[in-house]
């Protein structure tokens, strides 16, 4: 598609005939106006949150199947917004008029919409994870602070009481000395029952409301439509989605991450992988992350396990218990914690413990009432508050989670090197860090 010069400037952060400014077009009754990319599946659902808020105001709605069965409740929803199936024509024609945008699409397409929003000066709301190659995240990040937005990864749990009690815990020094945790996702997933796959599937008769050319967006392989791919199969495939870690990882690890300041691993390693594949990911997979020491905490290691057979071990202090389906359990010097995903908090194991730190008023319970993760997005918009999971703290931890799935797809062990940021063991995987970009897409991995 040809982009209009005012178009390809302001993406590249130039001066344009629009302001840059972030929060230009904001009304008097203190709505933000947002336009949203991506309406099927867990758009809807997103969309509907976000209008829950009362501070939402939608003005413009993008999806590459516009007028599709996935996208009629949304489009029936918000029926002023204006409808556009190309983002990059939504924006050439109304950039002006949008105060923020909602990427929820595919994870190998949220590069080129985040980075085209933060280029013409708006707040980013994306969901997890924030993409789908390091090469990508590292350039989010730096266009997030180059321009300037407010930015907020679609992990919703990272605003809810998970965050609030992780971080009291570690500063009042419950949570301390943590030299392992053991994470894990058991459900099973769409790929799982396709058995062995040796190539991309045939093409399919294509949906006459889909754009197949526009969805394939940034990859550099272009592959016939298949039911395989759209909709939501998309994630199980190497070229499309981060598999079951990638959509897991930052709901389970988000708290542990931030608040123990991981930053990245130095080593990866698979354990354990079952049907490991050049194409899709594996049925099962074990993967260690090892990090070093930070500052007074000691060196630790996280071992993640899916697969719906894979199960992690339990403590002996939680033998016979009911385990969370996903989870993790967190093993310090002196106590273990157990918790779930999303917004679920942490009990001490032994509950014998927690109770008797309760009872001593040593445990901080109260976590005083906060915005949930979509109204905290706007709030900040506004300037009322600051983002909870931005994506100078989601970038790292989606860095890790994308390292996870190169080991996934490759196997053995990775040695990473945190102040380069390059794997320096393989050379494969370290070309995996980045992917080949499609002709036309270029512009948007360049800040």
């Amino acid at each position: 598609m040809k982009i209009s010069r005012r178009h390809s400037m302001a993406t590249l952060g130039a001066a344009t005939g629009y302001s840059l400014i972030p929060g230009k077009v904001m009304g008097a009754n203190g709505k933000v106006n947002v336009a949203a990319i991506g309406l099927g599946g867990r758009g809807n659902n997103l969309l509907q949150s976000m209008r829950q808020t009362g501070i939402c105001n939608m003005v413009a709605i993008c999806d590459v199947a516009l007028g599709s069965e996935s996208t009629s409740n949304t489009i029936k929803r918000f029926p002023d917004a204006k409808q556009f199936t190309d983002y990059r024509v939504m924006f050439d024609k109304m950039a002006n008029e949008i105060d923020a945008v909602i990427v929820c699409v595919p994870d190998f397409s949220h590069f080129p919409a985040t980075m085209m929003a933060m280029g013409l000066g708006k707040h980013v709301y994306v969901e997890k994870p924030m993409a789908r190659t390091f090469q990508e995240v590292e350039l989010m990040m730096k266009a997030a602070e180059k321009y300037g937005v407010v930015t907020q990864m679609g992990n919703q749990g990272h605003s809810e009481n998970n965050l609030y009690q992780f971080k009291a815990w570690v500063e009042a020094g419950i949570i301390k000395d943590v030299t392992h945790v053991d994470a894990y996702m058991n459900k099973g997933r769409r790929w799982h029952p396709w058995g062995d796959v040796t190539g991309y599937p045939p093409g399919e008769q294509l949906p006459a409301e889909l754009n197949w050319d526009l969805w394939q967006g940034t990859s550099p392989e272009f592959h016939e439509y298949s039911k395989k791919y759209h909709p939501g199969n998309w994630r199980g495939w190497h070229q499309y989605g981060t598999g079951c870690f990638g959509d897991w990882g930052a709901h389970i690890l988000d708290t542990i991450h931030q608040f123990l300041d991981l930053g990245l691993p130095e080593k990866i390693s698979a354990k354990h992988l079952v049907g490991r594949n050049d194409f899709i990911f594996p049925l099962e997979s074990t993967i260690n992350f090892a990090f070093p020491a930070r500052g007074a905490m000691p060196a630790m290691d996280i071992d993640w396990y899916d697969g719906q057979k894979n199960m992690a071990p339990v403590p002996e202090e939680f033998a016979g218990r009911k385990v969370n389906k996903p989870g993790k359990f967190i093993y310090s010097k002196e106590m273990i914690f157990q918790g779930g995903s999303h917004q679920s908090t942490l009990q001490i194991v032994p509950y014998e413990k927690m109770r008797e730190l309760l009872v001593a008023g040593a445990l901080p319970r109260e976590f005083g009432k906060h915005s949930d993760h979509y109204e905290n997005f706007l709030r900040a918009c506004r300037g009322d508050e600051k983002t909870n999971s931005p994506f100078s703290v989601a970038g790292p931890l989606t860095q890790m989670l994308v390292l996870g799935c190169i080991a996934q797809r490759l196997g053995g062990e990775l040695e990473f090197d945190r102040e380069s940021k390059q794997i320096t063991n393989n050379e494969w995987a370290n070309r995996l860090l980045k992917d080949h970009v499609r002709k036309g897409w270029e512009q948007y991995y360049n800040i």
